[in-house]
C-alpha cells in the first residue's frame, strides 16, 4: 500500500481494508468478539472493522484489571457528526473499567493546519464538551501543556530516525521538522498514560487512516524497553536490550534455578504472563519504560453527506453540532442516497442502503434498535421505502438527538469555563 494512501491528515480517504488486513496486519474484529463479556453496538454493527493486540484489553475487561484507553483530536475546525464515533468507543471503555486519557493536539494543530494557538484552544473546548456530553470521565490535557509528554516525545525522538517517517508517512525532504515533532509527541500522547501510572495495555480507538500513528507507537514502545521476553515453548527467555548488569542480575535472583547467559536469562517451569509482569517491574525499578505494546481498534468511516469521508474541508458533507435545525435538515434533504434513478427502478429493484450515506448515518449514531435498524435496511431494499420518505425520518432523528445532546454540551461547556477560571 502506498504510503499516501494512509495519510492522518487527509480529508479524502479510500483506504482498502481488505489490503490493511492483508499487507499491515490489521486483524479481523470478529477474532475477539467471543473474549468480550459484552458486544458493543459499534463491533456489532461492524463499524469497527479491526484491530491490533485488542486480546489484552479484552482479558483486562474480562479479569477487571487495568488498563487504559487513550485518544485524541486535533482540533482544526468544530466537532461533528463524523467524530462521534471515537468518541462512544472511548466513553464505553472507561465504562468497562478503563482510565481515560484524552489529549487535544494543539501542537499537531498548530504545525499542520496553522492555527493559531488561541483557536487550537477554542475548538478543543468544544471536542471536551462533546465527550462529557457523551459522559466521559477521566484525564484531558492540551499537548503544549503537558510536560510529561513533551518529554517522552524527546525520548521517542533518540529512537526514529527521518528515513523511517519518510517510510510510514511519505515525508519528503520538504517536510517540515514541526510536522515530524508532532508525529513524535502522538506517539508519546500514546505511551504517557503508562508513565504518569503503572504500566498496563492502553487501548487506543482511531479511524482506520490513522494506522501509520499506531505502528510507529508499537515500535518505538518496543525500542524503549530494556528488556524482550519471548516464549520459546521449553522455556521464557529474557533477552537484555541494552539492560544495565544490576537489572539483568535482578531478574537472574528473581526466577530459582533461571539461567544467565551472555545477554539473556533462560527461565523455565514459570508462566509466560508471570515472567512479563515481573520483568516489568524490575525493568521500573531500574530506571526503565516498561511498556506494555498499546492495542487499537479501526473503525470505519461514517461517509459524508455528499459521499467520501466526512470533512469539516467539505461543509456539505458534515452534521456540525453547532449548526441550526433548518441548515441540518437542508442538508440531509439533499444528502446522496443509494436509490436508484427513478422512483419505478426503485420500487422494482430497491435501494442500496449499505451504500447509503443516509442509511449509515442511522447505523452509526441515529438507531439505537437493531430491529428497528434492520426493518429500515429491509424495507429500502426491498423497495418499500422511499428515499424522500426515509430523508424525513432521518432528519428527524438527527434533529432530536442534536436537541437534547446541545444542551448536555452547553453544560459541559460551562464547567470547562468555570474550571479554566479556577
Amino acid at each position: 500500500m502506498d504510503t499516501e494512501v494512509v495519510n492522518p491528515w487527509a480529508s479524502d480517504q479510500s483506504v482498502d481494508i481488505e489490503r490493511l488486513h492483508a499487507e499491515f496486519g490489521i486483524e479481523r474484529i470478529e477474532t475477539i468478539t467471543g473474549l468480550l463479556p459484552e458486544v458493543p453496538e459499534f463491533i456489532r454493527r461492524g463499524i469497527v472493522f479491526g484491530h491490533r493486540d485488542y486480546r489484552q484489553i479484552a482479558d483486562a475487561i474480562r479479569t477487571h484489571e487495568p488498563f487504559y484507553v487513550m485518544t485524541g483530536f486535533m482540533p482544526s475546525g468544530h466537532p461533528h457528526l463524523g467524530h462521534l464515533m471515537v468518541m462512544k468507543e472511548v466513553v464505553w471503555h472507561v465504562q468497562q473499567g478503563g482510565t481515560g486519557f484524552i489529549c487535544i493536539a494543539d501542537r499537531e494543530a498548530h504545525a499542520v493546519r496553522n492555527l493559531s494557538w488561541a483557536q487550537c484552544r477554542k475548538y478543543g473546548n468544544e471536542y471536551l464538551s462533546c465527550l462529557y456530553a457523551l459522559g466521559y470521565h477521566g484525564e484531558t490535557y492540551e499537548q503544549s501543556s503537558n510536560r510529561v509528554v513533551q518529554d517522552l516525545a524527546f525520548e521517542a525522538s533518540a529512537k526514529v530516525n527521518f528515513s523511517e517517517l519518510s517510510a510510514i508517512y511519505g515525508f519528503t525532504p520538504d517536510t517540515d521538522i514541526g510536522h515530524a515533532m508532532s508525529v513524535l509527541t502522538q506517539v508519546a500522547d500514546i505511551l504517557h498514560p503508562q508513565v504518569t501510572s503503572d504500566p498496563a495495555p492502553t487501548i487506543v480507538p482511531v479511524g482506520l487512516d490513522q494506522d501509520p500513528h499506531i505502528r510507529l507507537t508499537r515500535g518505538i514502545a518496543h525500542k524503549l524497553r530494556m528488556f524482550t521476553v519471548e516464549d520459546r515453548d521449553t522455556h521464557v527467555s529474557v533477552r537484555s536490550k541494552e539492560a544495565p548488569d544490576e537489572a539483568m542480575e535482578a531478574v537472574h535472583k528473581a526466577f530459582r534455578g533461571s539461567k544467565r547467559y551472555e545477554g539473556h536469562i533462560d527461565i523455565t517451569n514459570v508462566p509466560l504472563d508471570v515472567v512479563k509482569k515481573t520483568v516489568r517491574a524490575i525493568e521500573r525499578s531500574h530506571g526503565g519504560y516498561g511498556f506494555v505494546t498499546p492495542s487499537a481498534t479501526f473503525h470505519r468511516f461514517m461517509p459524508g453527506l455528499t459521499g467520501g469521508k466526512m470533512s469539516s474541508s467539505i461543509p456539505e458533507s458534515i452534521i456540525g453540532f453547532y449548526e441550526d435545525d433548518k441548515k441540518v435538515t437542508k442538508k440531509i434533504m439533499a444528502a446522496l442516497t443509494g436509490g436508484r434513478m427513478t422512483l419505478q427502478e426503485q420500487k422494482e429493484l430497491g435501494g442500496e442502503a449499505d451504500k447509503c450515506p443516509v442509511f449509515l448515518l442511522n447505523l452509526f449514531h441515529m438507531v439505537s434498535d437493531d430491529a428497528e435498524l434492520a426493518d429500515i435496511r429491509r424495507k429500502c431494499m426491498a423497495g418499500e421505502l422511499m428515499c424522500g420518505q426515509c430523508k424525513k425520518d432521518t432528519a428527524a432523528r438527527v434533529l432530536a438527538f442534536l436537541d437534547e445532546f446541545r444542551e448536555k454540551m452547553a453544560v459541559a461547556a460551562e464547567k470547562i469555563a468555570s474550571e479554566r477560571r479556577c
